[in-house]
């Protein structure tokens, strides 16, 4: 038997006024989503354990099998190894972030999404 498992990771989004106030997921036309739901098995889990911060990284691993107390040690290591980067036993890897910051407020966590 196979499975797919489906992660919709960040799917409900923010709602949009071009939207009329809804999310992009409401707003969507979603044929192939609606058809894997009521053929498939779903479910809920709590995937993020106690004392974690909620988030990508932590519940994928939790959802996978893997005690987050054991093998979790940040997401700079899970997204360089996603990037083939390799690091030395002298060297550090950072992951971070650029966002967009207007009127002290940050307006946009992805800074545009800029490209690589």
């Amino acid at each position: 038997m196979k499975y797919v498992v489906v992660l919709p990771d960040g799917a409900a989004d923010e709602p949009l006024e071009q939207l009329s106030g809804q999310t992009p997921l409401e707003a969507a036309s979603l044929p192939h989503i609606d058809w894997i739901a009521s053929h498939g098995v779903l479910g809920s889990s709590v995937t993020v354990p106690s004392g974690y911060v909620p988030s990508t990284d932590v519940a994928t691993l939790t959802l996978f099998g893997y005690a987050a107390d054991r093998y979790y040690s940040g997401r700079a290591p899970l997204e360089a190894v996603a990037q083939g980067l390799q690091a030395a036993a002298d060297q550090i890897i950072f992951r971070c972030n650029f966002v967009t910051i207007l009127e002290g407020k940050m307006a946009d966590f992805t800074a545009g999404h800029i490209k690589q």
